[in-house]
């Protein structure tokens, strides 16, 4: 009995843990959707593609992790 309260425990952080940190990645990614605004700023193609390529990498990275959970996380993004 102790076992499955133990897993139902797991499952309910996990639920919790995951939910509020895709929450915050979405409205991270959204933020970013922000700088697309050429009133308030400049960039070139090159930073765009840039951004774009780290955070289909990062979602490669985190599929990747849940199928093989040893799997060390890369680095830092800059441009």
């Amino acid at each position: 009995m102790a076992k499955i309260q133990e897993e139902l425990s797991k499952r309910g952080k996990f639920r919790e843990l995951a939910e509020a940190r895709t929450n915050r990645a979405i409205e991270a990614i959204a933020r970013l959707g922000n700088l697309s605004n050429k009133q308030l700023y400049e960039w070139e193609d090159t930073e765009v593609k840039k951004i774009v390529k780290a955070l289909r990498d990062s979602v490669t990275d985190v599929e990747q992790r849940f199928a093989s959970p040893k799997t060390k996380r890369s680095g830092g993004f800059t441009l």
